[in-house]
């Protein structure tokens, strides 16, 4: 009960700390937000000098400055908070409103001359807001600041011409760093969706892993128990030797489930074989296992192990066969294995289920293929193809 104890409280706590990530990353994107519209309005104090032009008397017409004035005031304020909404930055009703900004900036500019030349970088602003993509602004910055320049200098002269650097500043810098926190900002929602996509994938594989594990375990088990029930009231020693074996299983799928927990499990396909025979012979099912061909890497013994783990498995469980037959060939570049029964196959339809769906891809995120179904003498066969030198897949990656 301890190990058992042990084994699903590591898995707990990786699924805690998949949790605890998620939830930090989650914390940061808040906390990070970076500009929004407020971080444009406080630009708006450039243009007191307009507000202070009329109320010292000093333009004329004050009432109609005043409501262009107010009139431009509520076209930024509006433009820069659409601006941070990507839909409703490339809205045409946005284009239309930063176009009734540019031109009531040149009308009050040209009607009121030097202290409303300021209004122009604020213009510049909002048009670094909106236009962030270098092309679009290849086209309309150079324009905007020429005509900038020309009423300014008409206007107030050389005096006045920090302005057009002000208003070039204003839209390139603006637009540049608009569009640099946009692009952190899906850097790092990319990178929560990565880091919530590898702790489903893990979830997946210990998923795949538990239900291969236990699903041929317990099947041995309950093949041994019932010999066990038969043997005990005529042959207590055989009964006791698979009351050792019951044992013995039990410890190594505790090892396994440990191994499959980490991520760190690697199958031996002749130890998984010797296993095979021995549980179908237990379930007095007669084994015929053949093997040739090259030196397997690893990996592709560890995909063929989950194979046979599977296939004698259902063999045990659904085929209700009297023969299996286990055989792995191969050339140099690929190797096969075929598991074939005598039975009448894992389902009653054909369908196979989801341990099988899960070996098929398995395999086949390995280059491999699976295939499954009746046999031409009857029976139910399985065949694995894969190449010699299967990839790696790595701790917490899947299948797809």
């Amino acid at each position: 009960m301890k190990d058992v104890w042990e084994v699903w409280t590591g898995a707990a706590r990786e699924r805690a700390g998949g949790r605890r990530e998620r939830a930090r990353l989650r914390a940061g994107v808040r906390k990070e937000r970076g500009p929004n519209g407020l971080s444009l309005l406080p630009w708006l104090l450039m243009g007191l000098g307009a507000l202070s032009h009329l109320l010292g008397g000093e333009a004329p017409n004050p009432w109609l400055g005043g409501l262009g004035l107010l009139a431009f005031n509520t076209l930024y304020i509006a433009i820069v908070f659409r601006a941070f909404d990507r839909r409703r930055r490339e809205s045409p009703a946005t284009w239309a409103l930063l176009v009734a900004l540019g031109t009531l900036t040149f009308a009050l500019a040209i009607g009121y001359g030097r202290e409303w030349l300021l209004l122009f970088p604020l213009l510049g602003l909002a048009v670094g807001a909106v236009v962030r993509g270098r092309e679009r602004l290849r086209f309309i910055v150079f324009p905007l600041v020429a005509a900038v320049g020309a009423v300014t200098y008409w206007r107030d002269g050389w005096d006045s011409l920090g302005v057009v650097y002000g208003t070039f500043i204003s839209v390139m810098v603006t637009a540049a760093i608009l569009a640099l926190d946009e692009t952190v900002r899906e850097l790092r929602e990319t990178r929560e969706e990565l880091a919530r996509t590898a702790v489903e994938k893990e979830r997946l594989r210990f998923s795949r892993d538990l239900h291969d594990l236990l699903g041929h375990t317990l099947s041995v088990i309950v093949v041994k128990s019932e010999v066990v029930r038969r043997l005990a009231p005529r042959d207590l020693d055989a009964a006791l030797a698979q009351v050792a074996d019951i044992e013995s299983v039990g410890r190594q799928a505790l090892t396994e489930i440990r191994e499959a927990v980490t991520g760190y499990r690697e199958g031996s396909l002749a130890t998984e074989l010797d296993r095979a025979r021995d549980a179908l012979s237990t379930a007095g099912i007669e084994p015929v296992v053949r093997r040739s061909g090259p030196l397997l890497e690893p990996a592709t013994e560890a995909l063929l192990s989950w194979v046979v783990r599977e296939s004698a498995t259902n063999a045990i469980r659904h085929s209700g066969a009297a023969r299996c037959e286990i055989t792995l060939s191969g050339t140099a570049e690929r190797v096969r294995l075929t598991v074939t029964d005598d039975g009448h196959g894992p389902t009653a339809t054909g369908t196979p289920g989801s341990g099988l769906r899960g070996l098929h891809e398995r395999l086949a995120a390995a280059g491999g293929t699976l295939d499954s179904g009746p046999a031409p003498r009857g029976g139910f066969r399985v065949t694995a193809e894969l190449p010699v030198e299967a990839p790696v897949q790595h701790r917490g990656e899947p299948a797809e």
